[in-house]
Parts: C-alpha cells; structure tokens; sequence
C-alpha cells in the first residue's frame, strides 16, 4: 500500500493517544458512575429499547465521520477510535449509510453503503456486518460489544487495518492447465488460494500494482483485497489446476456445510481442484488438521503389508471387540462381527477390531506407523512446497492407547484433503509425487521426496480399495463410475462433537481424491459423494 496510508494509521494510533486522553478520562469517570446525577446502575440483558438507542447512537456518529462519538458507543473506546479514525483517514471512506435490520435479541446486522476515495478515484463499497449490544461492566450502559468486525467483517484482529493505495503485490492472472483463466468470481472457494498465489508470486510473473481497498494484516499475513479503484497489470501465473475438475469440485461442496476436497493427477502430483465450502475463506483443503478416521487405514495396511504381519487375502478376524492395552475399542455402529475375515474383507468393510489385533504382531512398534508415514508416504515432515501454505500432515510416534487409536486414525493422527488425497495417489501408484500447485520451475523451490511402496503392496491395497469400491463401505457413494476405481471410507469422532466427521478417498484412471464434510456422518454419507462427483465430472 502507498506509505501514505501507513502515516494516517500510525497518526490516528498517536492521535488517539494524545488528543484521546481527555476523553479517556471521561469515560473512566462515566464508567465509575462519578457524578450527582448518575442513574442507577441496571443489569440484565438490554432491553429493546436500549438496543435501539445505543445502535442509534453509534450508528449515528459513524456515519457522521465522527471517531470519538462512534468509540463512546463502545464498550472499548480506546481501540474503536483508531479504527474510526483509520476508516475516513487511511482507507478514505466516506458518505457512509447504514441501514440496520431486525433485530434478534440483541445482536442487529446491518448492511453499509460508502464510497472509497483515492487521489481523484472513487468507487462504492457495500458490505453486511453485524454488532451486538452489551451492558458497562460498571455503569449497566447499553454499549456496543467492540469487535473490529463491527467495522468491516474482514477485520478478524485488532492489529488489521483498512487501507487504501497502491497495492502491496500486483495482482496474478491464475491460469489453469490449459491456459484457461481461474477467477474467484466464477469459482469462488479458489478466492483464498488465489490471494496467496498473489502474495507468493505477484512479483514473479510481472505486472504492475493497482489502487485498491484492502485489509492489512500484521506480520506476513498478505493483504486481502476489497475493492478496486484503478486495474493494474496483472502477471499471468500458469497452475496446474484444471477448470473442469475445479468447476465439479467447487459444485461438489456445495452439497455439504463445512466441506473441503482435493484431486490430484498421482502419475505428476499435480493438484488438479482444490475447493472449500466453509463459512469462513481458510483453505481446509490445503491446510486443515483434522483426524482421517478410517481413511488412514491406507497407511495402516501399508505398514502391516510390507512388514510381513498379514497378506489382503490373509486372515484378519473381525470380532465385535477389541482390547489394546486395557482399552476396549469397537466398530462403527451396526458392523456385524466376522470372525473368518480376511483383510481384503476387514479392510472394505472398515473393521476397526481387526485392525487393533493385527497391530500387536510383531513387527509392529510404537514407531512403524511414523516411520511407514514419513518414509513411504512422504507425511509429516513439514517439508511440502506446494506453492502456498498447506500442511503435509501429522503422524506422532505414540504409546498406550494413543498408538492403536492411531492405526485407525484417531488419536494423535492429524491430515487435510491434501495429505488424503496423496496417500490415495501413492497408494495407487506406488510412487510418492509430492503435490503442487505451481510447477517447481517457476521458484526453484525443492519438492519433498519419499520411497514410497514396493509393487508387491501397491498391487495389494488396490485389491483391496477396489473391493471397497465396488462391494464394501464406499460402493454406495461410487456406483456408476466405470474403470479402474478405488476407495476407502472413514469416519472421524472429535470431542464434544455430536456428529462424527465424515472422509472418504478414492481415485479413478489418473484421478486420486479426498474429502471431508465435517460433522457429516459417515464417510460414505457426505464426503463420498463429493469425491465421486469429482472422480465422474472432472477427471
């Protein structure tokens, strides 16, 4: 941004210090109820009444361009004002209108209307936020419960600030594989990658910056852009996302609340659609850390496969129960027990109690399910480039309990779509391809490496992913697709979490995906479905 606007915030903050001082004095000595004429003091929740009138008043001098009568509203003057102070002076907002909707208790959102001015441009703002109204701690004042998302709901902090001038990075064109363009209108869970991709390689692939409104953040946080005054010239940022595949996944998540999901081509690593549906704009997909539930199983069979403990056709009882270390573990509600099982068949049907006996066989230890997830599977090393922040996972060397939850993926055990879809790519192939984005040319920046499997236990857990396509717990979610297809279905349980969070994996030709729909059910419930739009529309 212009280092004008960096002056004004810094002068709002130094002015809200000094020439704030007296009215900080003011409102210590409202709070304390100082004064001959000072009212009783009330509780309770604020009255309809009251609610009216504080959000009348502070909607008043907000748009009045008036800080000082805007912060007194709040029940935290002293970091409303710069903020007040920064909307007209930094970000140059003006003409503000504010139109407040019905209330609901006492909480009211409102949308606001104003106009963003820099050096002769202008252009309309409009946003929706919302404020809710609270008692003086001290006085029972009706006052505004401050948040800076009261301002501007893209001010998660109380260090960001809204800015107005020449854009700190210019803007990226993304293209993708075919050189057709990626824009956040068209796909709108892309909005944050895109953001990032900017941040990394605006100044890498040309382009001039613009003039923009936009939310500075502390530290290296990039700047998230709101409105444009002038176009700058954008580079152009060659990806390796597919517009096909993007346009089916960005459909899939639809389906669900708080749903993300990844493909990527396992014969390259090339990450072919990423897409989130989530109230809020963080890149789940990418860099979610939550428990895969039964989809880790890949990595479990792995292990128990090339450590020589049990073969996909070889036996892997499925009892109702049971026992690791003086801890009792089940299987998911209404699995029916199999004690002539073989692995192929545990395996398809996600039997958990097979799983914990076969980790007790030598030779299993507390560190061959880390050791299989970071050697074979290139997993939780903390060393995946793939062209913005992601995370490549977590598998802890872990004791007692926590070692068996593990092996079902549980516990300790933390992935994203991105991991899943990895360990369904290397699974498949046999090959550990780290996943990207963004080719490796464009930065020179090293991809993780890894072993991955022997040809031996590739052709033995696509045995058994294809039976859970076709005839176990993933059947349901993948009937219809054609070809060679694989799968593996899980369900994750989180504390104080009435619902379990459902995963699924599965891959199709030179297609692998992953995807959880959190509190969703089971795997094949939610999350299925959304890989298997994915697998059939955008391979």
């Amino acid at each position: 941004m212009r280092n004008g606007a960096k002056t004004a915030i810094i002068g709002g903050v130094f002015a809200a210090m000094v020439g704030g001082a007296a009215y900080g004095g003011y409102v210590l000595v409202d709070e304390l109820g100082f004064g001959s004429d000072a009212e009783p003091k009330k509780s309770g929740p604020p009255s309809a009444a009251e609610v009216r009138t504080a959000t009348e008043a502070f909607f008043t001098a907000w748009e009045k361009g008036d800080p000082s009568g805007a912060a007194q509203a709040t029940n935290n003057a002293a970091e409303a004002r710069p903020v007040f102070i920064g909307y007209k002076d930094a970000a140059g907002l003006t003409d503000v209108e504010i139109t407040p909707k019905a209330a609901r208790g006492a909480t009211v959102p409102y949308s606001v209307r104003a106009t963003v001015t820099h050096e002769g441009l202008s252009e309309p703002v409009a946003y929706e936020s919302s404020l809710t109204v609270v008692r003086g701690v001290t006085t029972g004042r009706p006052l505004v419960d401050w948040k800076p998302s009261v301002v501007h709901p893209k001010l998660k902090d109380k260090d960001d600030a809204l800015v107005t001038g020449k854009a700190s990075t210019p803007s990226v064109q993304a293209v993708d594989r075919d050189g057709r363009v990626l824009d956040s209108k068209k796909y709108p869970s892309l909005a944050p990658v895109l953001t990032q991709l900017r941040s990394v390689y605006g100044e890498r692939v040309g382009g001039t910056p613009g003039v923009e409104l936009a939310v500075r953040h502390a530290g290296d946080v990039p700047d998230t852009p709101l409105v444009t005054l002038a176009e700058g010239q954008p580079g152009k940022l060659p990806t390796t996302l597919s517009a096909r595949a993007q346009a089916a996944a960005e459909k899939a998540v639809l389906r669900y609340p708080e749903s993300s999901v990844v493909a990527v081509r396992p014969s390259t690593g090339e990450v072919l659609a990423v897409a989130n549906h989530r109230a809020d704009e963080f890149n789940a997909a990418f860099q979610g850390e939550l428990a895969p539930g039964s989809t880790m199983k890949i990595v479990t069979a792995a292990m128990l496969i090339e450590g020589g403990v049990v073969t996909a056709d070889g036996a892997a009882p499925c009892p109702d129960t049971a026992v690791w270390q003086s801890q009792t573990f089940k299987n998911i509600t209404g699995l029916r027990p199999n004690t002539a099982a073989d692995f192929t068949n545990s395996f398809q049907r996600s039997c958990n109690t097979a799983f914990i006996k076969l980790i007790d066989e030598e030779p299993v230890t507390d560190e061959s399910l880390t050791r299989t997830a970071e050697d074979k599977f290139g997993l939780g090393r903390d060393d995946w480039r793939t062209g913005i922040a992601s995370f490549d996972g977590r598998v802890p060397v872990s004791t007692g309990p926590d070692r068996a939850a593990n092996a079902i993926g549980q516990g300790r055990v933390q992935m994203s779509p991105l991991t899943m879809a990895s360990v369904t790519a290397t699974a498949m192939t046999g090959s550990f391809r780290q996943p990207h984005l963004v080719a490796k040319s464009l930065d020179d920046r090293e991809f993780a490496k890894a072993e991955g499997l022997a040809p031996d236990t590739v052709a033995q857990l696509r045995q058994m992913m294809a039976a859970t396509a076709r005839v176990g717990s993933g059947a349901g979610a993948m009937r219809g697709l054609s070809g060679d297809i694989g799968a593996k279905t899980g369900s994750a349980e989180v504390d104080r979490q009435a619902t379990a969070n459902s995963w699924f994996v599965g891959y199709r030709g030179d297609v692998a995906a992953a995807a959880v729909a959190q509190q969703g059910g089971r795997g094949s419930d939610s999350a299925g479905p959304i890989v298997a739009d994915v697998l059939r529309n955008g391979s």
